[in-house]
């Protein structure tokens, strides 16, 4: 098992966090240590790379970012934990696939002690359960570090969803803990997510900061 920071849950503009995050990257070296930060977001629509480089449509009253990470369209708003992993591959000997498998899975735990059913689906990343998205990746992997992450609908208006497909998927229908009788709060959902995670991932928390 190898250390890992924890950024606590705070809320935060997109913009701010994905500063922060191509900053953490820029400046890292082979021997600074790997963070996990968790997050809330203010209302926002973001675009992976392949959108990114074209003209988008506003969506209402909801800002449209622009984003370096993989993946199409998708929302984060207030209720929905953000989980961005800044992890070195290289050091571990780990590939992207096995990464996104390791966050698949801690999510997949985290609602199987609730007894409740996530499942993956063939060729669309993510979590979901009786066919409807709960859990959304995004990663973006650069020099062998990656960034970016996974976001959990824990207790949120899913609405801003119905102006997209999720995903870059048509009809695509989006879920939450809560709607599953998860009661949890973020916060406490950020906790638990934890111990699955890190068990993935081999790690142990070494410090909160």
């Amino acid at each position: 098992m190898s250390p890992v920071k924890v950024r606590p849950l705070k809320r935060q503009v997109y913009a701010d966090s994905l500063a922060a995050m191509q900053q953490f990257v820029d400046h890292r070296t082979p021997s600074t240590g790997d963070e996990i930060w968790l997050l809330e977001h203010e209302p926002v629509f973001t675009l992976g790379r392949r959108l990114s480089s074209k003209p988008f449509p506003q969506l209402g009253d909801i800002p449209v970012a622009a984003s370096d990470r993989g993946g199409d369209i998708t929302y984060h708003g207030p209720g929905q934990l953000v989980v961005y992993l800044l992890l070195d591959l290289r050091r571990r000997g780990w590939g992207a696939r096995q990464l996104v498998t390791a966050l698949e899975q801690s999510v997949i735990d985290l609602l199987a002690v609730e007894s409740i059913l996530g499942q993956r689906r063939l060729g669309a990343p993510g979590v979901y359960v009786a066919g409807r998205k709960i859990a959304a990746l995004g990663l973006r992997v650069r020099g062998g570090y990656t960034y970016h992450g996974l976001s959990l609908n824990v207790n949120m208006d899913l609405g801003p969803f119905k102006r997209i497909d999720p995903c870059g998927y048509p009809g695509l229908e989006v879920t939450q803990c809560a709607d599953l009788g998860i009661g949890d709060s973020v916060a406490a959902i950020a906790d638990r997510l934890l111990t699955p995670l890190c068990r993935h991932l081999t790690y142990t928390v070494s410090s909160k900061f």
